[in-house]
């Protein structure tokens, strides 16, 4: 059982909000933080965002289907760190 450690960028934010979103809903129960970032400025919000996860203890099958689902959208970059 390994503590799972997810980064998500999302490349074309806008575009690819509305399906990344359904996913955390989809696999909410397994994560336990989820931080989202992108860059602001007055006028414009960033195409680029990044979601840092963090999953339950003995979710690694759950953690591993999210990564399979997630990595299937066009301009979403999956990093994962296990420990």
């Amino acid at each position: 059982m390994a503590k799972i450690i997810m980064g998500v960028q999302l490349q074309q934010r806008i575009e690819t909000a509305t399906d990344v979103q359904d996913l955390l809903t989809k696999y909410g129960c397994y994560i336990k933080t989820r931080l989202g970032m992108h860059q602001q400025s007055e006028d414009a919000c960033s195409e680029k965002g990044l979601i840092i996860l963090e999953f339950v203890d003995k979710a690694d099958k759950e953690a591993y289907e999210f990564e399979t689902e997630i990595s299937k959208i066009d301009n979403v970059v999956v990093q994962k760190m296990e420990f």
